[in-house]
């Protein structure tokens, strides 16, 4: 919003700097974002004497002109009508801008060297007047600014209004702030009208057929108008904000809508079909030509406004090109109405037409201002454009306006403001800015808000007011008052990032990817036709097709991310997520949501190095990762099966682990299917594993027990098995740490070996039990005793044989003949 300090005048007294002005309002919640002098692109201007002038011998209708700059003589090329010697003239020096934008330059004019660039008033941006040189006083001085010759002088505020202060887009509403903030009175604009001739009703009439678009539609008449120029303090109020003047009438509209906030539109009264309004909704596909010449297709919800046959207007937006202000106008109809916001805002942007006129608007305009507005419109148009008034005023008002009376706590006040004011002072306070009150109970004052405080229709927006007016900078400053109460983390983030904390530091890297993924996600992963991967959920909105279904697995965003690495030559890598999966439910039933937790790797299992060679990762080191992860958690008494068919598709056939505690399920890990890789774009062996984060969370230990640091050394001893390849290596090692007794600290597998000399079907299994007294030292003999019995009950359980050191292999009571000689010794 710009207004003009000199125009701000007319309306209230403001005596004070511009940026002391500016200050007030700005911490009246006015934000001046600049103060500008109007006529500071003048300041290259001066006035110049025509010495002498010659025809332009290359350019008939040219002159060559010699000209008193006041620091010594200049040429200047002009083509202007009434350049003649003796002339005092503006004089646009070299690097001034226009007010068409264009730089003025010393250059040549058809070969002739042109300083610079005598002016008309419109070349200067300070009136409409184009026809030739503005003519400026014989006796003044040449070299003197022109802003000094004429007396120029005024300053341009610059003002970012929130949506919420419509009553500010006019220099009325701006006066009415200065006023509250300086208590000097307010002039209101004269809307006294002559008498007028017959009457208006008789003439036309207003009818609105859709009274929740337009509430109130005022009309004015006027009779044989002339249409011209407007007069030169009128196009100066209009260029002082930027506007271009473009006609007596259509200024007039212009100005009142900028003075009062009520936007106004002239009809050539005489193109109205029937001579009368009727105000509806248009027809759905029903096409309409505005001002600017653009043929639009209008929906059933615009309101329009129409003659007795036909649109003649889009309401609150735009008029119609077939029945605009012209040059031989000489009957015009004024409108001035009270428009829904919202109707008006959804026209505009669906018209794609953001006018100044649907601005206001669209953030609401003063319900009881039509009247008035119409009036100082038809008294304007009157003094610039001539002819006569018709009397009275068609006011139709189906849906007449009630202001809201609204109650305020002067304890409630204060406590909101840090505040001592009393119920006087507040009242005060929204009486400087037309708010009435009238004492209610208790301490309360009710309050009605006048009809252009749009924004005002409750008790803190009454409280915003008493805090702007008393002065922001006067409410005191505290610290907050809170207590600091130690709230135990939720157990569901504590876990997350616990999760987190584990495989960073194991290396991994964090991903966070959309919760929608692409609908074939579920074939690229190989899913069965009864997959839970299969229950999408559609986005009604997708952004794009590749986000059409809510994700069913956290896979696909770590597999894109990884091909999009892998294409930027990224190959070593270690991510994962921790995110929600949904789950579609029959009906319209909400949606089941898990979370899953996801590692993906790929690449070489430490970067190549001086001291070591490139190994790929592998199954070990993805089920290592797991291992780590629930090591972390400390969850306990986790075993490694065939993950059942189907449970995980993605995964290679023969290289998958399903993890189970107890008959709980964890989730699945092995090597991924290169049919799979492949639909992600994936060109190396990856790995991936995925697990139920409810789960892990369930199997917490409740409580974290101690043991102290062993005292006594630890011995072990290895042996090899060699037995059936169906016998797994955890369930050898479940046998074994089942019955190993007390003196069993650990045992594990340290080899695997299959082929010759060990026969086919078989494998050879090398373990490691590790041994410990928590009271003394073992000795040989006892931990070879309890080494013995380990492998005897191993023995006996998987029909294996013990491999010797010779090469040589003992059944079960080969070994114990070998044990008993041992003994005997």
């Amino acid at each position: 919003m710009k207004i003009s300090l000199d125009w701000l005048s007319e309306y209230v007294d403001a005596d004070m700097p511009p940026e002391t002005l500016a200050h007030k309002l700005t911490m009246a919640g006015l934000e001046v974002e600049a103060v500008l002098d109007r006529y500071a692109p003048l300041r290259t201007v001066v006035a110049a004497r025509i010495l002498s002038e010659a025809p332009h011998p290359e350019a008939p209708g040219l002159k060559i002109l010699s000209v008193d700059t006041g620091k010594g003589g200049a040429s200047v090329v002009c083509g202007a009508p009434n350049a003649r010697a003796g002339l005092v003239a503006p004089l646009a020096l070299p690097g001034t801008v226009l007010a068409d934008g264009k730089t003025v330059a010393e250059s040549k004019v058809r070969g002739r060297m042109s300083f610079g660039m005598l002016c008309s008033e419109a070349e200067l941006g300070i009136g409409i007047n184009k026809s030739g040189l503005l003519e400026l006083p014989k006796d003044a001085r040449p070299g003197a600014p022109l802003a000094e010759v004429l007396n120029l002088k005024d300053t341009v505020f610059e003002i970012g209004l929130t949506p919420n202060r419509p009553d500010c887009l006019s220099a009325l509403g701006i006066a009415r702030e200065v006023s509250a903030l300086t208590g000097k009175p307010l002039r209101m604009p004269d809307t006294s009208l002559p008498q007028g001739q017959g009457d208006a009703a008789k003439e036309t009439s207003v009818t609105i057929e859709a009274p929740d678009h337009c509430p109130r539609y005022a009309a004015r008449l006027l009779k044989g108008v002339t249409i011209g120029p407007s007069p030169k303090w009128l196009a100066e109020r209009l260029l002082a904000v930027g506007q271009r003047p473009i006609n007596n009438i259509v200024d007039v509209t212009n100005f009142v809508m900028l003075e009062t906030g009520q936007p106004l539109h002239a009809f050539d009264f005489n193109r109205l079909e029937e001579r009368r309004i009727v105000v509806r909704l248009a027809s759905e596909g029903e096409k309409f030509t505005t001002l600017d010449n653009e043929t639009r297709t209008l929906t059933a919800d615009t309101l329009m406004i129409c003659d007795g046959k036909r649109p003649v207007a889009v309401a609150g937006v735009m008029g119609g090109a077939n029945s605009e202000i012209r040059a031989d106008t000489k009957d015009v109809l004024i409108e001035s109405a009270w428009f829904n916001p919202t109707s008006v805002r959804k026209t505009a942007k669906r018209l794609g037409l953001a006018t100044e006129a649907s601005h206001r608007f669209e953030r609401g305009t003063d319900p009881l201002g039509c009247v008035r507005a119409a009036d100082r419109a038809a008294k304007l148009m009157l003094e610039a454009a001539g002819g006569a008034l018709v009397s009275g005023v068609v006011d139709t008002w189906p849906r007449p306006y009630k202001a809201p009376a609204i109650p305020l706590s002067t304890a409630r006040c204060n406590a909101l403001l840090g505040s001592s004011h009393t119920r006087e002072a507040i009242a005060g306070y929204l009486a400087s800015v037309g708010i009435s009150t009238v004492k209610g109970e208790g301490d309360t004052l009710v309050a009605t808000p006048p009809s252009h405080r749009v924004d005002v229709s409750r008790a803190e927006d009454l409280v915003e007011e008493v805090a702007r007016l008393w002065g922001y900078d006067n409410i005191p400053v505290s610290a907050p008052s809170m207590r600091m109460d130690a709230v135990a983390p939720h157990p569901a983030r504590a876990l997350r990032a616990t999760l987190r904390n584990i495989l960073c530091g194991s290396g991994f890297y964090e991903t966070i990817h959309y919760s929608f993924i692409h609908p074939a996600a579920p074939d690229r992963l190989r899913a069965s036709g009864e997959s839970p991967l299969r229950r999408q959920l559609p986005v009604q909105n997708p952004l794009s097709e590749d986000q059409g279904v809510m994700r069913t697995s956290l896979l696909p965003g770590l597999l894109e991310t990884m091909a999009r690495n892998l294409n930027q030559n990224v190959r070593d890598l270690k991510i994962f997520e921790n995110g929600k999966v949904f789950f579609a439910n029959a009906g319209n039933a909400l949606p089941e949501e898990k979370e899953k937790l996801c590692l993906l790797m790929c690449g070489s299992r430490q970067g190549l190095t001086w001291h070591g060679k490139e190994e790929a990762v592998d199954f070990y080191d993805v089920k290592g990762a797991v291992e780590g992860l629930l090591g972390g958690l400390r969850i306990t008494g986790v075993e490694w099966k065939r993950p059942p068919a189907g449970a995980a598709p993605w995964l290679k056939p023969g290289f998958g682990a399903l993890a189970v505690a107890g008959s709980a399920v964890i989730g699945t890990l092995g090597e991924m299917c290169p049919e799979t890789l492949r639909a992600f774009g994936v060109k190396v062996p990856a790995f991936v594993a995925e697990l139920d984060v409810e789960t892990l969370g369930n199997l917490l230990p409740e409580k974290i027990s101690c043991v102290p640091l062993p005292r006594y050394p630890a011995t072990w001893r290895d042996s090899s098995l060699v037995l059936d390849k169906a016998v797994t290596a955890g369930a050898v090692l479940d046998h074994a740490r089942n019955t190993g007794g007390e003196l069993l600290e650990t045992a594990g597998i340290v080899a695997l070996y299959e082929g010759k000399p060990i026969a086919e079907g078989k494998k050879s299994l090398s373990i490691r039990a590790t041994y410990r007294a928590p009271d003394r030292t073992l000795t040989d003999e006892e931990a070879n005793a309890a080494h013995g019995a380990l492998m005897l009950s191993l023995l006996g359980e998987f029909k294996a044989t013990v491999r010797l050191p010779d090469g040589k292999e003992l059944d079960r009571d080969g070994y114990r003949a070998l044990l008993e000689n041992q003994a005997s010794a």
